[in-house]
């Protein structure tokens, strides 16, 4: 199990970007979160395997429909405290 942290930049806030973001996460089998940065990014938190967590970070490059993804920013680590769900925080 791994923790993947990364920062997606674009067109990612008021586009459901958060609620995408966990709904895909749970169809993965990803645990974590997500939340807007004041900077206009959005911010996760994810926890799998590594394979899970390359898939993730695939969809992660896509968005929803009405995202423009421009970049993902991302770094893995051994995995920290296990989180039991992937939910969105404010």
């Amino acid at each position: 199990m791994q923790e993947m942290a990364a920062i997606v930049r674009g067109k990612v806030q008021g586009v459901w970007f958060r609620g995408w973001t966990r709904e895909t996460a749970r169809d993965l089998g990803v645990t974590g979160w997500v939340r807007n940065l004041p900077d206009g990014a959005v911010e996760v938190l994810a926890q799998g395997s590594a394979e899970q967590l390359d898939r993730f970070e695939e969809r992660l490059r896509l968005g929803p429909p009405l995202a423009r993804v421009s970049a993902v920013e991302s770094r893995r680590s051994p995995l920290g405290t296990p989180l039991p769900t992937f939910s969105v925080r404010r």
